[in-house]
Order: structure tokens, then sequence, then C-alpha cells
């Protein structure tokens, strides 16, 4: 899809490549070429904008999207920002440049660009094991002292 959506050949050449020899549909008209790129375009637009509202959501429960989080009861205007790091791994966001940039656009456009400014989004590897570890460290260290022995 990103290979498609990213074709900015004036025959969408590599549309029509993807469809000939991936979804068996030889020569398609360059029209229907152009409706395959705004479907990749809608499509693409829709999952970044749903990925940035499960990151707003994260942020807003932990108080870093301006609102003082969900037991803060603080107006945007009284909360100094600290920088916040969100980490994302994959070649979704790594190398599909429309999903990147409509990630961001929509991150923008929720939070507002004031708060948006303060949200760096950075790459990341092994994003499941290290959150396993963080995962199991936190567990362990809450229960440290309910340890049975068996």
């Amino acid at each position: 899809m990103a290979a498609m959506h990213e074709d900015d050949s004036p025959e969408l050449t590599q549309v029509a490549r993807i469809l000939k020899d991936v979804l068996d549909i030889p020569d398609i008209p360059l029209k229907a070429r152009k409706l395959v790129v705004k479907i990749c375009d809608v499509v693409t637009r829709r999952a970044a904008r749903l990925a940035a509202a499960g990151i707003v959501g994260i942020l807003k429960k932990i108080g870093r999207d301006g609102s003082g989080g969900i037991t803060g009861g603080r107006s945007r205007s009284d909360i100094k920002m600290r920088r916040t790091a969100v980490a994302v791994e994959g070649s979704l966001y790594t190398q599909y440049t429309m999903f990147r940039e409509y990630l961001h656009e929509a991150l923008n456009e929720i939070l507002g660009e004031d708060i948006a400014r303060h949200v760096v989004v950075i790459v990341t590897e092994d994003g499941s094991g290290t959150g396993a570890a963080l995962l199991a460290a936190s567990h362990s260290s809450e229960n440290v002292n309910n340890i049975q022995l068996i």
C-alpha cells in the first residue's frame, strides 16, 4: 500500500505493477489507478489518526496532554509542559512517509500546536522486549513481599 500511495510517477507505474503482480489485475486504466491512490490516502490518514488518538489517550491518562491528567483538574494554561517522548517501533512509521506525516499532523490537530511541540515521537528498537522487561520489573517490585515458596 505504501508503494502505491507514494507513487508519484505521471502514469502511476508502481500502482499498475503492484495491481498486476500482487492482485493479478492487468491493464488497469489511469483513472482507476488514481482512485487506488486516493483510497490508499484515505485509509492511511484514518489509520494515522486512530494511532494518534491512542497516543493522545495515553498522554491524557498520564497528564501529559496539557489537562493535568485524570485527577489533575487544572486547566491547560496552568500547566508547565514537560517534554514527553513517545517511542514507536516498526516499518509503518519508519518507512511509510505519508503515515508518519499524517500521524504528526493528527497529533498537532488533537493536542494543539502548543502542547504537541512538547511531544516528541522517537523510533526505538525491540520495543516489545523492553516493554516486557519493564512490566516484569514493575510487577516484581510491587509484589516483593507477596512471594510464595512452593
